[in-house]
Parts: C-alpha cells; structure tokens; sequence
C-alpha cells in the first residue's frame, strides 16, 4: 500500500496522478486540514507534525511513503528516512528532474510556499546539476489559503496569483516550476497569466512517474486491489468539493484525530 501525506488538500493531486498512473495498487492519503497551512510554520514543527503523520500511514498498512507537500519534503526528508527504514519518496527532486529534462532551458521560475522557497532547495538542487541556468523563486503564501477555502474561481484569486507571477513575468522564464502540491489546482488560472508559451512542471506528474519506475527497476508487482482510503484530520465542505473536483467523482473522506 502506498502512502501519501499533505498538509491539506494539495496532496490529493499527487494521489490522483500515483491513482491513474498505478491503479492497481492500494493507497492510502493522510489530509493534515486541521493544520494546514504548513508553509508559514517553523522547521521543527513541520518535522515533527511529518513524523506524526508518516507514523499514521504506516500504522494503516503503508509500505511507501510519498510526501506530497513540498514544504514538508523541503525540510523533513532527511529525518523520516532516518528514522522509517521503509522508501520515501518527496516531490521536489522529481520536478527537477523533469525540468531538467527539458530542452533550451534558460530561465527557470519556481513558485512555493514561503518555508519552500526560504529553504532555498530547487535553487540549490538545480544549480548543483545546472550552474549557468538562472531560476529564479517567488513566495505565494496566499494560495495554498485560497485553495483550502475553495476560492478557486474568485476575482481576488485571479488578482492575488497575477500580482505573485508578475516579478518572475518580468524576469522572462521559460519554465515555472509548480513549488507546491495545491498549485496544479490553480493551474487554469497559473497558465495565461504567466504566458501560455511558458512550460509548467506539475510535481504530481513527476513523482508518480518516479514510482513508478522504482517499482518496475524493483519487480514489484501489484498484489492490491486499486482501493483508495483517504484520511483528514477536519472535514470541510471546501475539501470535499475539490477532492471530488481532483478525482471527478465523490470520496468518501474519514475523519482521525493528530
């Protein structure tokens, strides 16, 4: 069973791409929407609320664990992997994979939360394989906020995200990289107001990519069903709108207690 945390409702982009890409495995999704938003917490709590919810999926059955949160996997990678000796996989270092896969890159944008981008990883991480290209970051932390309440379609949104893509606009990129699990929900609104001939790397894409190879590079054959169990510690009416709007069909969301 593969097991999958986010700090909310982000995540669920990351489930449904692992869901359509391996769909004959079981999965098992921990919503922490009772402590949402993680990217303006400190290091040491993101950690210790990732090791709480790491410790929930594996007590369920999880034989792999996927961080969908970038916050989460920017800071607290290192420790889970210390301390679980089971696979953990983050969504950070596959988005620079895919973005390094590209052709002609010159200038690439990264958008995230602001622990994501205080934390300075794809800047890091990119440059240690790249060091002529230029990327450039942009804290947006009204957005994951903006998702949570449901305001997907709101003007205020619209306006929020144009003024948060601006500086990069200027800096004329060619690749935007979406630094946070939630942003593939704000997609539609992302899009043309950074310029349509800008390419998006969707980590969601990238890490069930990246399960999927290591179960192929592994042998590792399916013995699940596809069920798909899905936890948040608070049910909201805007989390299940848009778990239904992510999986185009009604989820039937379990509440537990963290």
């Amino acid at each position: 069973m593969i097991g999958i945390f986010d700090s909310g409702l982000g995540g669920l982009t990351v489930a449904r791409a692992i869901v359509d890409k391996l769909p004959d495995y079981d999965i098992i999704y921990f919503g922490d929407t009772a402590r949402t938003p993680y990217g303006n917490k400190s290091k040491e709590t993101v950690i210790q609320y990732s090791i709480e919810n790491t410790e929930f999926l594996i007590k369920n059955g999880a034989k792999i664990i996927v961080i969908a949160c970038n916050t989460a996997s920017s800071v607290a990678t290192d420790v889970l992997r210390k301390k679980f000796n089971i696979p953990i996989f983050e969504v950070i270092s596959p988005a620079v994979e895919m973005t390094l896969s590209l052709s002609n890159l010159k200038i690439i944008g990264v958008i995230g939360t602001r622990a994501t981008i205080n934390s300075g990883i794809y800047n890091n991480m990119i440059k240690s394989i790249k060091p002529d290209i230029k990327v450039y970051s942009a804290e947006c932390p009204l957005l994951v906020p903006l998702v949570e309440e449901g305001w997907i379609k709101k003007r205020e949104t619209r306006m929020i995200v144009k003024k948060y893509l601006h500086p990069l606009k200027t800096k004329k990129i060619d690749t935007l990289i979406l630094g946070c699990t939630h942003y593939p929900i704000l997609k539609n609104i992302i899009k043309p107001k950074i310029g349509r001939k800008v390419r998006i790397i969707d980590s969601s894409l990238a890490v069930a990519n990246k399960l999927s190879q290591y179960f192929i590079d592994n042998d590792i054959i399916p013995n699940n069903t596809g069920n798909n169990h899905i936890f948040v510690s608070d049910i909201t009416p805007h989390f299940k709108d848009i778990a239904k709007s992510v999986f185009q069909k009604n989820i039937d969301l379990k509440q537990v207690k963290q």
